[in-house]
């Protein structure tokens, strides 16, 4: 089964009202070297960039990247796919993955991966620096000093240990990756059982607030001028309970990172609303930090962990394809039209490979698009896009722009030795901007 051209030409559509605070109108003044107004010429505008944050994972392209894939032709294709759409990539810097040899960690991969996104101009988010899951069994070994019980001398260690890897990391990748989520899933985190870790004994001793404390604080003071997420899968008031608390205890977080992981079925319009209006009251901006919709069967309702499912075949199907094409669409409209949403993620774009082996991905494990990927596009670079287009400037060198917030590029077409120009629409509304041409 097959859908539309991966590189099918976007539908134009008209601009969406409820959007008035993702664009921008800007009446740019062109002038030649010499001051002189470019009065009557034909000069073309195109857009080279969303200021929104249409992300996806990039653990997939870390191999690619580092010039040692072991399935080029697959990987290549999954590349064009992934910057055909999206503009910031998630990198995986779980500690037990990324040093599951202590002392040896994999900088120098990931930073590899890094650059090679940031060199297509996208922007990069590492995540988490600290969590329970995925951790090192060389670290839990620390916290029980070699012994079968962990102890308060063993958890001093460990916390040590943590401090120091949110240093080195955060500042031996600075300017490279200047976005992190600082601390993951802290709710759980005291309290969590399913596998034993040096993570949640020390978040048990120290408290929630303090283990956001230690890595925000460590994470800032390695890298000042980073972005640092607080990020959770728990949308319940236990959330908002820990975020009050972190406030108050003068703890700045930056933006509030929201799981959607939606194996149970899209969350729907007025549960959409409902989270957005919560969260948004604190008046920090919102990450969709990780969002999955499934296009096969629906995981059932009454397991609480998804990671309780387990299954070998998790078919995608044509018509779970079709109702994934709509509800995903339905929930970037409505993220776009919350003006405290700045960054939607989504959590893999091919079902190889997928969490939970679900049938998540925008391509199937053959790599073609599915009808939902084909959408996203037709939003991302068609609706939500302005394409290249040839505009006329008047007798002042004037012409008019309307765009959403981004970066674009003004060309004189046919003009010799001239580089294009570069503005941005950063501001919702009205604006002048003059250009000056070389």
């Amino acid at each position: 089964m097959t859908s539309s051209s991966l590189f099918a030409p976007p539908v134009t559509h008209r601009p969406d009202p409820s959007l008035a605070h993702r664009r921008a109108d800007v009446r740019l003044t062109l002038r030649g070297p010499g001051g002189e107004a470019l009065a009557g010429r034909d000069v073309t505008v195109r857009q080279t960039r969303h200021a929104f944050w249409f992300g996806c994972i990039g653990f997939d392209l870390v191999d690619l990247a580092n010039g040692d894939s072991r399935d080029p032709g697959y990987d290549q294709r999954l590349a064009d796919a992934w910057l055909d759409v999206f503009n910031q990539a998630t990198l995986p810097f779980y500690w037990g993955t990324f040093e599951p040899r202590r002392g040896a960690p994999h900088t120098a991969r990931l930073r590899r991966a890094a650059e090679w996104f940031a060199e297509r101009g996208v922007a990069v988010k590492g995540h988490p620096l600290v969590w329970h899951t995925v951790q090192p069994g060389w670290l839990l070994d620390v916290a029980r000093e070699g012994g079968d019980a962990v102890t308060d001398a063993g958890l001093a260690e460990v916390e040590r240990l943590q401090r120091e890897r949110i240093r080195r990391d955060v500042a031996g990748l600075a300017g490279v990756i200047d976005t992190w989520d600082a601390i993951n899933e802290v709710v759980i985190m005291p309290v969590f059982t399913a596998e034993d870790n040096a993570v949640t004994p020390l978040a048990r001793a120290r408290g929630r607030v303090e283990m956001i404390r230690m890595a925000v604080d460590e994470a800032r003071a390695a890298n000042p001028s980073a972005t640092l997420l607080l990020n959770d899968f728990d949308m319940s008031t236990a959330y908002e309970c820990l975020i009050e608390a972190v406030l108050e205890a003068g703890i700045r977080i930056d933006r509030l990172g929201l799981q959607s992981h939606m194996h149970q079925g899209w969350w729907g319009e007025e549960k959409t609303a409902r989270v957005l209006e919560r969260f948004a009251r604190y008046g920090i901006p919102i990450h969709l930090t990780e969002t999955t919709l499934l296009s096969g069967d629906l995981m059932p309702e009454h397991i609480v962990d998804l990671n309780d499912w387990q299954v070998d075949d998790w078919p995608s199907t044509a018509e779970g394809e079709a109702r994934q094409a709509e509800e995903l669409e339905a929930y970037l409209r409505q993220l776009l039209a919350h003006p405290a949403v700045e960054a939607f993620t989504y959590w893999g774009l091919s079902d190889r490979g997928m969490w939970l082996n679900a049938p998540g991905g925008l391509l199937r494990a053959d790599g073609s698009p599915k009808p939902a990927y084909d959408r996203l596009r037709d939003l991302v670079k068609g609706e939500w896009w302005l394409a290249p287009t040839t505009l006329r400037t008047d007798d002042d060198g004037r012409v008019d722009v309307t765009g959403f917030l981004g970066d674009y590029e003004v060309s004189l077409p046919g003009a010799r030795g001239g580089s294009p120009v570069s503005f941005s629409l950063d501001t919702p509304g009205r604006g002048e901007r003059t250009l000056h041409f070389s």
